[in-house]
């Protein structure tokens, strides 16, 4: 098939559509509502291809080739082939008007973000339009000039998706980003004494001597002295301890106090930063005017950058020998999508238990792709299992972080893997999995950090959810987890005894902050204790061991 009888096939094609009301037009309103495609991680200079028609990302491997999969099964015959290519970054230490190279004076840092690195300032991107109607796996590449002046309605449809791509990675930085909210007790505070309290310079904590790192509970008017932080901030807790046995929860940081009305409001109860948004007036009760304070003491959010910045982050075990880094089968990393780490380590001990490895296993993955009932593998959970399986354990994704410079250098993985500073790899990122195990769920759809053993408790369900509308004759890896609590109740009255069975996946264990024998640790969860109980043979209310 050439390019004109493609591009007749398109304009028929286009209009056909536009008739039906399920074409272009139809297209371009639900990008709203679809999710954005992902480029694919290992840059392949084959590029991806997104299908025009439902938005499915596809790779055009000759291993895989999940692009023309899609057309065979769907018959949708145009994809946009997105590739992108790093662009030649400046010179960092050098800026206009300066021959010396000195560099501009970094901006000061208000904020605990992640700044976006912006899609089109590292990368451009070269468009192409694939038609499949040919009858081999190889697609007609036309150029998108050809297209553009053929079809000039197929360039809204493409700036769409391509706007799609940068929205994504706006939201993985906006997760990123520490929100500071009121909360039910800054809202509802309610203040029991008012007063002046002592002034700045002469103040200190009503337990100890300190008077910087100072906090005012703003219910009553106490003073006390925060927790030590590090960088020599000292603290011995006082209005922590004020809190416990008082239960005021809201305090504010006098030093942070500036007239602009912002200061550190921190609340006890809820053990989080939070925004007071009647701190003027609740400060005037005790004799503070705000327009008249001077920020004298660093805020909790500058503590936490100054940290950041000076923390050594390099890799090092509990003996301090540097962490090396390693790549292969079995060995690929996952990446952080803001808040994920709890995703990620659930992922990473799954996939090294056989029963996982044996179900989602390379050889059964076409298999299932050629024969998947949903018409989007983002909406399939064993495609993404599958996926997930292959990205983890085939070693594809398991090699050193390529450079600008040695992105399109063959010899750059080897090169990388020898150099004397150790270069770690980029690894996955599973965002549709992400998307798709978390769709509907109040917390896990969220970008908030959550509970690994929350998680693997929802995977679990869902994964036997899914079996069940889709049996197998091969057994489901999750029954891996799946054990027998046996509990026996002993009346201490009549010496009666009561037996009960549950079936459990996860068994919660105390630990301790030292060393200590798992084995220690499930004694002390199977260990005895007591409580109160009707004992169905004493017919009353007795003490019972459990």
């Amino acid at each position: 098939m050439t390019i004109s009888d493609c591009l007749d096939d398109l304009i028929s094609h286009t209009f056909n559509l536009s008739h039906t009301m399920t074409g272009l037009d139809q297209n371009i309103d639900e990008l709203a509502l679809l999710k954005p495609p992902i480029l694919s991680q290992s840059d392949d200079p084959l590029g991806v291809d997104v299908c025009l028609t439902c938005f499915n990302g596809g790779c055009l491997s000759t291993e895989r080739n999940h692009a023309y999969t899609h057309y065979k099964k769907t018959g949708h015959a145009f994809s946009l082939n997105v590739k992108r290519r790093p662009r030649p970054q400046p010179n960092p230490n050098k800026r206009d008007g300066d021959d010396d190279g000195n560099p501009e004076p970094p901006a000061k840092m208000m904020k605990l973000a992640i700044i976006e690195e912006r899609e089109e300032d590292k990368y451009e991107h070269v468009l192409a339009l694939h038609c499949y109607r040919s009858a081999t796996q190889d697609p007609v590449d036309i150029p998108m000039e050809t297209v553009t002046r053929a079809v000039p309605r197929i360039q809204t449809l493409v700036d769409g998706v391509m706007k799609s791509l940068s929205s994504a990675r706006q939201e993985e930085v906006q997760a990123w980003e520490e929100e500071l909210i009121p909360c039910e007790h800054t809202l509802t505070l309610a203040q029991f004494a008012t007063g002046p309290i002592p002034p700045f310079g002469s103040a200190h904590c009503a337990q100890c001597d300190l008077k910087e790192n100072l906090w005012l509970c703003l219910t009553c008017g106490v003073l006390g002295c925060g927790r030590q932080h590090y960088g020599g901030i000292g603290g011995n807790g006082h209005a922590l301890t004020h809190f416990k046995e008082s239960t005021h929860p809201v305090c504010v940081k006098l030093g942070t106090i500036t007239p602009e009305g912002t200061a550190d409001i921190y609340c006890y109860a809820c053990d989080e930063t939070r925004i007071d948004p009647e701190l003027v007036l609740h400060l005037s009760n005790f004799g503070i005017n705000v327009q008249a304070q001077k920020k004298t003491e660093k805020s909790i959010t500058e503590l936490q950058i100054e940290h950041n910045l000076n923390f050594d982050f390099s890799l090092k075990d509990e003996s301090g020998n540097a962490l090396e880094p390693v790549f292969g089968p079995g060995l690929t990393g996952l990446q952080n999508l803001g808040n994920s780490c709890y995703m990620a380590s659930v992922l990473q001990v799954l996939f090294t238990l056989p029963p996982f490895q044996r179900r989602y296993a390379a050889s059964l993955a076409s298999q299932h792709w050629s024969t998947c009932t949903e018409s989007l593998p983002a909406n399939c959970l064993e495609c993404q299992m599958h996926k997930l399986a292959d990205g983890l354990l085939s070693g594809r994704y398991s090699r050193p972080r390529r450079t600008d410079e040695n992105h399109q250098n063959p010899q750059a993985d080897s090169a990388a893997a020898a150099a004397p500073v150790p270069v770690f790899q980029e690894g996955m990122r599973p965002v549709t999995f992400k998307a798709l195990i978390g769709r509907g769920h109040a917390e896990f759809a969220t970008m908030r950090q959550q509970d690994a053993e929350e998680f693997l408790t929802h995977l679990l369900t869902t994964l036997r959810r899914y079996a069940r509308a889709h049996p197998r004759d091969d057994g489901e890896p999750t029954e891996t987890f799946g054990f027998a609590l046996e509990q026996r109740l002993q009346c201490t009255s009549c010496a009666g005894v009561r037996y009960r069975v549950d079936a459990h996946d996860v068994l919660s264990v105390p630990t301790l902050y030292e060393d200590v024998a798992l084995a220690e640790c499930v004694d002390a969860a199977m260990g005895i204790e007591g409580l109160e109980y009707k004992c169905p043979n004493c017919r009353r209310d007795v003490s019972a061991t459990r």
